[in-house]
């Protein structure tokens, strides 16, 4: 049920409220022993899951969850700027100046020369949103067009960023069938690795990355965001097994006391049921 807003509920006081909180966590002498051994660093780990819990909620649709968890990815950002003002580095109020600033300095076609003009495209949008970026990196003396990708990424959508990038200045195919070509490729190389009498792993591992590259191209080209379609397919590899232990152990028998061609069996006889 949507919240009305009252004059009682304001912004500012409640981010205020938030901000008392965090300082009383962080407080010397009586504020919480974990929170006050905490860093910018160890909290990293933590920011990541809240971010990752916000888009499991997203993808299973449990919006009536989504507040609580924005609230604890929210916490994050208020941890980090306590921690900047206690090594007086930034506060909270630096961190929304530096994202207001930078959403105006972006969207010249709102708050700019052509604000309110509804006749735009969102391919001119995304032109000059890309341009400003490209300006801010030369101006932050980052020359190459993969300077300012995070390190700190998840793998996969780190080859998403790099693709995308160089996509830009033209090193893209234009056409579909290069790219699964490539994927083949990739294949075989794999297997040429592992069929040596001597398998060297770190080739292997070399060629597998290789390949989950060239993977993540594919989706890319089909407008796939590789990340939300591997966790798809996590939950649905997991939904069906679970049919699967359910369907092994209906006759008192353990799972284990199957054999691969009865187990496959029960996975076909799962996916039947998903179809019906």
């Amino acid at each position: 049920m949507p919240l009305k807003s009252t004059p009682s509920q304001s912004t500012a006081a409640d981010i205020e409220r938030l901000l008392a909180i965090m300082a009383k966590l962080r407080d010397p002498d009586s504020g919480c022993p974990w929170d006050k051994a905490q860093s910018f660093a160890t909290i990293v780990p933590f920011t990541l899951e809240e971010a990752y819990e916000v888009a499991d909620t997203i993808e299973r649709l449990a919006l009536e969850e989504l507040p609580g968890e924005l609230g604890d990815l929210l916490f994050q950002v208020i941890f980090y700027c306590q921690l900047g003002k206690e090594q007086g580095l930034f506060d909270f109020s630096v961190v929304v100046d530096k994202i207001c600033t930078k959403l105006t300095e972006r969207h010249p076609h709102v708050f700019g020369e052509h604000g309110g003009n509804g006749e735009l495209s969102a391919a001119w949008v995304k032109d000059s949103w890309e341009a400003i970026k490209a300006k801010e990196r030369q101006a932050n003396e980052q020359h190459s067009v993969l300077d300012n990708i995070p390190l700190s990424l998840p793998a996969l959508a780190r080859s998403v960023k790099i693709q995308q990038r160089v996509a830009r200045v033209g090193f893209d195919w234009a056409e579909l069938e290069p790219v699964v070509a490539k994927i083949h490729e990739e294949i075989d190389e794999v297997l040429h690795e592992v069929r040596q009498s001597r398998v060297d792993a770190a080739k292997v591992r070399d060629e597998m990355g290789d390949l989950l590259f060239a993977v993540t191209n594919l989706a890319r080209h089909l407008g796939v965001e590789p990340e939300q379609a591997l966790r798809q397919a996590n939950a649905k590899f997991e939904r069906r097994f679970r049919g699967v232990e359910t369907l092994a152990t209906a006759d008192g028998k353990a799972l284990t006391d199957h054999d691969l061609e009865a187990l496959d069996a029960f996975w076909d006889q799962v996916k039947h049921q998903e179809k019906r």
